[in-house]
């Protein structure tokens, strides 16, 4: 799902199973400027473990689900908190479908767009052109 318009001060989470990094959109609805806004790295995957993971999953799944499940909890902090009214949702398949079910409905009720691409190591410029 892509938002026509990305509001002023959205805010724009890149991520992988991995880590992610935060935009915040400094232009206006009809012309896009990211602004780098953070990273979110996970922390301590061994201890905290994934959430509905199978028994048979490797190392790597559990780790991607845990990282998911964090980075679901910090959106929530930060949409608590009231740090963003919008949020754009970049993310490989797999991470993305990983997430969903981890964001809270106060996250999901501010959640404008959502793009299944691997954007991590791509340039604002090619985030920029994904999300409009």
């Amino acid at each position: 799902m892509k938002a026509d318009k990305i509001p002023h001060n959205a805010l724009v989470v890149v991520a992988d199973g991995a880590g992610a990094r935060f935009f915040r959109n400094s232009g206006q609805a009809d012309k896009i400027a990211l602004k780098a806004d953070g990273e979110f790295n996970p922390t301590d995957l061994l201890n905290e473990g994934g959430s509905g993971m199978p028994t048979e999953s490797s190392p790597k799944d559990n780790d991607e689900a845990t990282f998911a499940k964090q980075l679901g909890k910090e959106l929530y902090r930060r949409a608590h908190n009231g740090d963003f009214a919008a949020l754009v949702l970049v993310a490989d398949p797999q991470t993305l479908g990983q997430i969903r079910p981890t964001l809270h409905k106060e996250v999901q009720d501010r959640l404008i767009s959502e793009i299944g691409k691997t954007f991590t190591k791509a340039s604002i410029a090619d985030i920029e052109k994904a999300i409009t």
